[in-house]
């Protein structure tokens, strides 16, 4: 239970840095909250696979890890244009 616990924010830290790094721009969001969308990317970009019937393997599944980027990118998106439309009030 712990080291699952581990892997999800390590994972989601890493996701969520390689979605800040492909976005373009400045992201007005903290590390605390990338990991966030890191991690909630992760679990949901797993769901998503095993929807697709994406076969989990003992090794790195390509196709998971794809899906996990990419809705990390939006999730990234989807936050720092949420914080870029405070700043204008």
């Amino acid at each position: 239970m712990l080291g699952t616990i581990i892997s999800a924010i390590v994972i989601g830290a890493i996701i969520g840095a390689l979605a800040r790094l492909i976005v373009p721009g400045k992201q007005n969001m903290s590390w605390g909250l990338t990991l966030i969308v890191g991690i909630v990317a992760a679990l949901l970009g797993t769901l998503v696979a095993q929807l697709f019937g994406v076969a989990t393997t003992s090794g790195i599944d390509w196709i998971e890890l794809l899906f996990q980027i990419i809705l990390a990118i939006i999730g990234v998106l989807i936050v720092s244009r949420m914080s870029a439309g405070r700043g204008r009030a």
